[in-house]
C-alpha cells in the first residue's frame, strides 16, 4: 500500500512542480491575492478528477488485455526516461518564472473561468494526469492508494503556490532553485521508471 502511494506521490510531484501555465497562473492569483485560494481548490479538484479517470478507467481496461498492459507498463517506462531527461536539460538551462501581476482585479468567475481554461484546454493536462498517471496508477497494487497519493501531491502544491505566493516568489525567480528542482524531478523519474522494470 505505502509504495503505491509514495509512487503516486512522488511521479504527480515531479509533473506538476514545473514552470507551467496552470502553475504561473496560480502562484500569479496569489501574488496579487485575487481568489488565490478558490482557484487552488479548482485545480486541486481538477487533479484528482483526471487522476481518478485515468487509473480506474485504464484499470479495467489494463486487467482485460495483459499485452495492453505490457505496452503500457514499458511505454510508461520509456516516456518517464524521457521525462527525466528533458528534466536534465531544463536544468541545464535554468529560467525564472516570470508572470505579469499588473492587471485590474477581476471577478471570481471571470478568474475561476480563467483557471479552468488554463487547465482543461491544456493538452498535456491530459496527457499527464489521465495517460501518464492514470496508466501507471493502474498498474499498482493498490491503486486507490496511489490515487490518494497522487491527490495529496497535488493538494500540497497548489496549496504552496497559493497561500506561500508572496514569499515564494523571490525564491522561484532564481534559476539556481528551478535547476535543483528539475534535478530532483529527474531523479523521481528515473527512479519509478526503474520501478517499473523490476514489475515487468
Amino acid at each position: 500500500m505505502w509504495q503505491s502511494y509514495f509512487n503516486g506521490l512522488l511521479v504527480t510531484a515531479g509533473l506538476i512542480i514545473a514552470i507551467g501555465a496552470q502553475n504561473a497562473f496560480v502562484l500569479a492569483q496569489s501574488l496579487r491575492r485575487e481568489h488565490h485560494l478558490p482557484v487552488a481548490a479548482l485545480c486541486i479538484l481538477c487533479d484528482i478528477l483526471l487522476v481518478s479517470l485515468g487509473v480506474f478507467g485504464l484499470a479495467a481496461l489494463l486487467a482485460e488485455n495483459p499485452l495492453l498492459l505490457q505496452v503500457t507498463r514499458w511505454g510508461g517506462v520509456i516516456f518517464l526516461c524521457f521525462y527525466g531527461v528533458v528534466a536534465l536539460r531544463r536544468a541545464a538551462r535554468p529560467q525564472a518564472l516570470k508572470e505579469d501581476t499588473q492587471a485590474g482585479p477581476r471577478s471570481l468567475q471571470r478568474v475561476l473561468l480563467a483557471a479552468l481554461a488554463v487547465t482543461l484546454l491544456n493538452p498535456h493536462v491530459y496527457l499527464d494526469t489521465v495517460l501518464l498517471i492514470g496508466s501507471l496508477g493502474a498498474q499498482q497494487p493498490e491503486p486507490g492508494a496511489y490515487t490518494l497519493g497522487a491527490a495529496t501531491s497535488s493538494t500540497i502544491w497548489f496549496l504552496i503556490l497559493a497561500l506561500g505566493g508572496a514569499w515564494l516568489a523571490p525564491w522561484l525567480a532564481r534559476p539556481l532553485t528551478w535547476r535543483l528542482i528539475d534535478l530532483g524531478v529527474a531523479m523521481m523519474m528515473f527512479a519509478v521508471a526503474a520501478q517499473l522494470v523490476l514489475l515487468a
